[in-house]
């Protein structure tokens, strides 16, 4: 059988683009991909970037204040100009687009600027009814943010809508307590708006290391943020030109914008899966194998439309993993057991890779070193802010299990920590780095001695 194309790539965000462009470039095949918003995706368009971009404007009056406390009395923030930063923040989106768009045409896919569903296990129909066949198709359509079910949930914005805001409201509610909720709340906190965060858990953060918790979860009250814990919402009503959120404590107040930070869920809405016989997950994910195919042959899924670990590195190494095992004749599979992340919090981040200590503690004998001091820097200025930093340790093969850090650019941190606990380093091995001083990080080759110990049966 002759097909349109030897591969046809739903979705235009991270993992498709590059699974489209490798494809196309570097093996030859031939590829149609189809995008029905903005080349780039969540990541590039309405998520890890802007937000970043965000998160760095809003430390303004926490750099202004850490300043004074270096002797520049008059250091002063002044006055955020959202109009300004948003005309630059389109300018720069902008330009990413064009390049994730001018790069897959220049390594030879062809790209159709609408929505495409399945037809049958080698046919999408595109949004003006053209079809296209092809002999293997990709799912990376990503996903897309939840609402809670609640009346008046249409009042409520998702966090796609901070980044196109006409202007910043007075007083906003986050309502959540996963990473896009904390690190929203900092940022609406930073840039001078009321913020209250509302979340039904005792802790933000739930799946991270629990004491990483405790410390996120006590700079967001730190900081400003009016965080309520095991609250909420219940129903959203229009008050003049304002929202009146009702709480399952009986209490209401009224806010310029709420915003709902409530997960987010696989984007299947009509991509024709009924026209094939893949399999999904109850939430509506696609099922695959290691391998990224799906119960069809012919039909591969990649990123968050999987619901295996929504992170955009993820969804490229899926892409690029799933394109030289089909058209590279390099057969490779995605790891999913070690992979860092980290919350962009302000002034302290959290970055995390590997079991958390409760993980570690479930699965049997560890050792912990952890280790909370006030970094030079900010300590000078006269901040109380804690940073943490932990190893969990294998007592029986010495080898890291997990790596946690709490503290000023503990993103980067953890990159780089992840490299050698990737590569199965061990406790000796780290210790036998040399530190680099001053800094935070030699506290990571300088701990010694396990601040506690968990071993079933000896203790």
């Amino acid at each position: 059988m002759t097909f349109d194309y030897d591969l046809f790539v739903i979705g235009g965000g991270s993992g498709g683009v590059r699974a489209a462009r490798v494809a196309a470039g570097e093996y030859g095949a031939k590829v149609g991909l189809a995008e029905e918003s903005r080349m780039g995706g969540t990541c590039v368009i309405r998520g890890c970037v802007p937000k970043k971009l965000m998160v760095f404007a809003s430390t303004a009056g926490a750099m202004a204040e850490e300043m004074r406390g270096y002797g520049w009395a008059d250091a002063e923030a002044g006055e955020f100009n959202w109009d300004m930063f948003r005309e630059k923040l389109t300018t720069e989106l902008d330009r990413l687009e064009r390049a994730y768009t001018s790069n897959a045409e220049r390594a030879g896919v062809e790209i159709h600027h609408q929505r495409a569903k399945l037809a049958d296990h080698h046919t999408v129909e595109l949004a003006d009814g053209t079809r296209k066949t092809a002999k293997h198709i990709l799912i990376a359509v990503g996903g897309r943010p939840v609402k809670l079910n609640i009346p008046g949930e249409e009042l409520g914005l998702i966090s796609d809508d901070l980044f196109l805001l006409e202007k910043l409201p007075r007083r906003a509610l986050l309502i959540g307590g996963g990473f896009i909720a904390c690190e929203f709340a900092t940022i609406l906190n930073g840039l001078g708006v009321q913020t209250v965060q509302a979340y039904r858990g005792e802790m933000v953060l739930r799946g991270f290391d629990n004491e990483g918790r405790e410390h996120a979860t006590q700079q967001l009250k730190d900081v400003g943020i009016d965080l309520r814990l095991g609250l909420a919402p219940t129903k959203l009503e229009k008050q003049g030109d304002r929202i009146c959120v009702h709480f399952d404590d009986d209490s209401s107040e009224t806010f310029d914008a709420v915003f709902f930070c409530t997960g987010r869920a696989p984007y299947v809405w009509d991509l024709g899966l009924e026209n094939t016989a893949v399999k999904q997950h109850p939430n509506g994910a696609i099922t695959v194998d290691e391998w990224s195919q799906t119960s069809v042959p012919s039909i591969f899924a990649v990123g968050d439309v999987t619901d295996r670990v929504n992170l955009t590195p993820v969804a490229i190494r899926e892409g690029h993993s799933f394109v030289d095992t089909v058209f590279g004749n390099k057969p490779r599979n995605v790891n999913h057991d070690m992979i860092a992340s980290a919350v962009y919090l302000r002034p302290h981040e959290l970055g995390s890779i590997g079991l958390t200590e409760e993980q570690a503690r479930d699965r049997g004998a560890v050792d912990i070193y952890s280790t909370v001091f006030r970094p030079m820097k900010s300590m000078f200025a006269g901040s109380d802010a804690r940073t943490m930093m932990k190893l969990l340790v294998d007592p029986n093969t010495d080898k890291v299990l997990g790596c946690h850090i709490f503290g000023p650019e503990a993103g980067e941190m953890i990159q780089l920590a992840a490299i050698p606990i990737t590569m199965g380093a061990t406790k000796a091995q780290f210790d036998a780095t040399m530190a680099v001083h001053p800094t935070a990080a030699e506290e990571l080759v300088t701990m010694r001695n396990p601040s506690r110990r968990h071993h079933p049966g000896t203790e």
